[in-house]
């Protein structure tokens, strides 16, 4: 492959920068990688998807699937913040094929359990515990092991794949469960997902970084000073004093907690004053999930996210959802279902690139690994605060009184920041080098 292909901009006597959805996936080592990862997401929602199924017959309590859904995601509540740092510690490769094949040890435990008829409630917990320790190391390793494949200006269409192939891999793994447990049995699709993660761990070795790529992945550990090497506080430090990131995760946290619950609050919207039924809530979720692909193709496209562009998509989000709140029929909830999709997966590809590009290569871990920690906290806390406001206003309030409140914010950060003169300040080397103009960004 020729160096020109991966120039990041254009210049006078070659050809523009593409800004196909999909150039990304002209670097051998990303259609791999993509392609493991297809077959993981198949192989995990499969296994995702029989495990509740599994729990219901072990208990009879829907209660105790919640259960096990919330002690898998905890970890990232309390460990995300040092799984980040060894991320940031060990060499990214063997960081995560190593991960890969402990969750695959995992899965394949579990279907011997499952096929020696050994498994009970408190061994489902133990796993999924153990997984979610895992994951607090394998996701952020994954992601940042797919950004070294692919220069800094394709990132955007390398998160957008990412998003298409966990939505493709999620729609094959939940096909897939029934016809597998039917016929193989359930300890089949465990064992299904334990060899989908071997898979990942085997293409590992071969991936090679693109010319122009933004950090290749060191074969040793890395280069970085010895005081910051495993330092949760310098991840802390570094996210709190940089003032994008402390915008993105403001953005994000309150869309996410008024804004992207559509599950619940269109469900209740839908079944009650639109009086439809469970199959019209099917169809409004069917145009939800086009509309995030639709999203993450367009997302894709972008070569330069800042969270300017993440705060206008989300603003722009927030006011459709004041307009769905006030819909007259389902017929016109569907006409604003779709560009909600679009423009929230857009938004969603945009931040993703601003958050895994933003801090520098030696930080870049313990960064996902704080914004995972804060991540969960809403995915915890916003369902209560939603339904708490859907019992005090009624489905159509929550959507537009949640929708007004993130657009109403979202321009007032707007608005203050334009008001506001840049304040000199300046980073130590600790922090990635950068003076406080660049800290606050002429693009954030």
């Amino acid at each position: 492959m020729s160096s020109s292909s991966a120039l990041p901009t254009s210049v006078p006597g070659t050809a523009p920068a593409s800004r196909s959805p999909w150039r990304s996936l002209r670097y051998r080592s990303m259609r791999w990688w993509s392609a493991a990862n297809l077959l993981s997401n198949a192989g995990t929602w499969m296994q995702l998807t029989v495990q509740n199924l599994l729990v219901l017959h072990i208990t009879g309590s829907a209660a105790a699937t919640g259960l096990s859904m919330s002690v898998q995601a905890a970890p990232a509540l309390f460990v995300s913040l040092l799984g980040g740092a060894a991320v940031d510690r060990w060499p990214r490769k063997l960081t995560v094929a190593v991960s890969q094949a402990l969750l695959g040890a995992v899965a394949f435990t579990t279907a011997l359990l499952v096929a020696l008829d050994r498994i009970d409630m408190t061994a489902l917990l133990v796993l999924a515990a153990v997984t979610g320790v895992i994951a607090t190391v394998d996701g952020p390793a994954c992601a940042l092991l797919g950004n070294d494949l692919v220069p800094v200006d394709d990132v955007p269409s390398a998160i957008g794949v990412g998003a298409l192939v966990h939505s493709a891999g999620r729609l094959a793994g939940t096909a897939l469960a029934g016809v597998t447990v039917g016929f193989l049995g359930t300890f089949a699709a465990y064992a299904a997902n334990g060899l989908s993660f071997l898979f990942v761990a085997s293409v590992v070795p071969f991936l090679r970084p693109a010319p122009g790529a933004a950090e290749a992945a060191p074969a040793g550990p890395r280069a970085v000073p010895a005081r910051t090497e495993l330092s949760v506080r310098e991840g802390l430090a570094f996210f709190a004093r940089r003032p994008r990131l402390v915008a993105l995760a403001g953005i994000t946290g309150i869309s996410s907690v008024f804004g992207r619950n559509y599950g619940l609050t269109l469900a209740v919207l839908v079944t009650g004053p639109l009086a439809g039924g469970a199959g019209a809530f099917g169809t409004v979720s069917t145009v939800l999930a086009v509309g995030g692909i639709l999203g993450a193709v367009l997302g894709a496209r972008l070569r330069k996210p800042s969270v300017r562009t993440v705060g206008l998509l989300a603003a722009a989000g927030a006011l459709l959802q004041v307009v769905a709140g006030l819909s007259p029929s389902l017929a016109v909830l569907l006409v604003l279902v779709l560009p909600m999709a679009v423009v929230e997966s857009v938004s969603d590809t945009a931040g993703t690139a601003v958050l895994q590009t933003d801090p520098p290569p030696h930080l870049r871990g313990r960064v996902l690994g704080v914004w995972s920690s804060i991540g969960t906290v809403w995915s915890l806390g916003g369902p209560p605060l939603l339904g708490l406001l859907m019992e005090w206003a009624g489905a159509r309030g929550a959507l537009v009184a949640g929708g007004l409140l993130i657009a109403g914010s979202i321009g007032a950060g707007l608005l203050t920041r334009r008001r506001g003169a840049p304040v000199p300040l300046t980073l130590t080397a600790k922090d990635g080098d950068v003076t406080g103009r660049e800290a606050l960004g002429t693009a954030a």
